[in-house]
């Protein structure tokens, strides 16, 4: 049963870096928002994915983690008081007058002047291994991202993938964990060569063991407790990984969802949008970062702020049509609460 609606100036479809942008240009011009996303935090792939790892191209930032963007991005972001709607996915959006009004599988009801999508590829989960009970598990002894390496620590691991993902986490587990098992199909990994010679060195320095080639075959363990993980290799025969904790790295099932049927024109996994205003084929829908496509797109972060502003500026009138928009630099008009 939906709930009563709340009514917003605008909702933001997405809490990765460029949504959380957004907040932040919107209440620069004093306009308010709601958030909705399918992860439980706020971060996108940066706080789901890797969060421990770099970023070389935000302005100003010669580096900055992953995770740090994030914590950056919601502090430029609190004084505007947005309203946070976390693991959660929008099911629907209508027209409701002059209101656009989107329903969330929780049954939250959101209805805004104007939307902003920033959904980046789409909403995105792990693919999952085909392993019995496993559902069982998570939450508990299997997960398939790591949000705080220090849950691990003394911890038995199991980290199943040949990937970057799986090579970076088993590399910074090495220091944390009090074992780390990579299990991958074949002896060649598929990560960043750095990355892959970090491995075989912490491997031959006895700091990870690599199980290869073996494929996961089944779990062990008594009311989400793992205490085993059954890895089986190519001639049938079995190991057996004492283990508490289970992280299989196979990459991202990513698909556009709801969003695919809410008639707003599409360019393959993205939707077409206005260059100079980000605006889609839906007057007041509009579509920043990733899921955004027009001619010469860059898919980069930095891009994606620049559209957050873009947006933002093409939206005022239809949330404020009385009132004239003269546009101060921040340097000068200055953010609530700061001096």
């Amino acid at each position: 049963m939906s709930e009563a609606p709340v009514r917003t100036d605008v909702a933001i479809v997405g809490a990765g870096p460029v949504g959380l942008f957004a907040i932040f240009e919107c209440g620069m011009l004093k306009m308010h928002c709601h958030v909705i996303d399918t992860l439980e935090v706020p971060g996108g792939q940066c706080a789901a994915l890797y969060p421990e790892k770099p970023i070389y191209d935000i302005p100003g930032f010669p580096r900055v983690g992953a995770a740090e963007l994030i914590e950056q991005l919601l502090e430029q972001a609190a004084p505007f008081e947005p309203v946070y709607h976390m693991d959660q996915r929008v099911e629907k959006l209508e027209r409701n007058g002059e209101w656009w009004r989107l329903t969330t599988s929780r049954g939250s009801v959101v209805e805004a002047k104007a939307v902003i999508l920033a959904a980046g590829v789409g909403a995105f989960g792990p693919n999952r291994p085909p392993l019995e009970n496993l559902q069982s598990y998570e939450g508990q002894s299997v997960f398939y991202y790591v949000t705080k390496p220090e849950d691990f620590r003394d911890r038995s691991v199991v980290i199943a993938g040949g990937g970057d993902s799986a090579l970076d986490w088993s590399i910074l587990l090495a220091d944390i964990a009090r074992k780390v098992y990579v299990v991958h199909r074949r002896p060649k990994f598929r990560g960043a060569p750095d990355s892959v010679a970090k491995l075989h060195a912490l491997a031959e320095a006895g700091r990870i063991e690599l199980v290869v080639p073996y494929q996961l075959d089944r779990l062990e363990g008594q009311d989400g407790a793992l205490q085993a993980v059954i890895v089986r290799d190519f001639d049938d025969a079995e190991r057996r990984l004492e283990a508490d904790r289970l992280l299989p790295f196979f990459g991202l099932s990513m698909d556009l969802g709801p969003i695919r049927d809410w008639g707003l024109d599409l360019d393959r996994q993205a939707l077409t949008v206005d260059p100079f205003t980000c605006e889609t084929n839906l007057p007041g829908i509009h579509a920043i970062g990733d899921v955004a496509s027009y001619r010469n797109k860059l898919k980069l972060i930095l891009s994606g702020f620049s559209e957050a502003a873009t947006a933002a500026h093409a939206i005022h009138p239809r949330v404020h049509p009385d009132e004239e928009l003269h546009w101060e630099y921040s340097t000068t008009k200055g953010v609530p609460g700061k001096a």
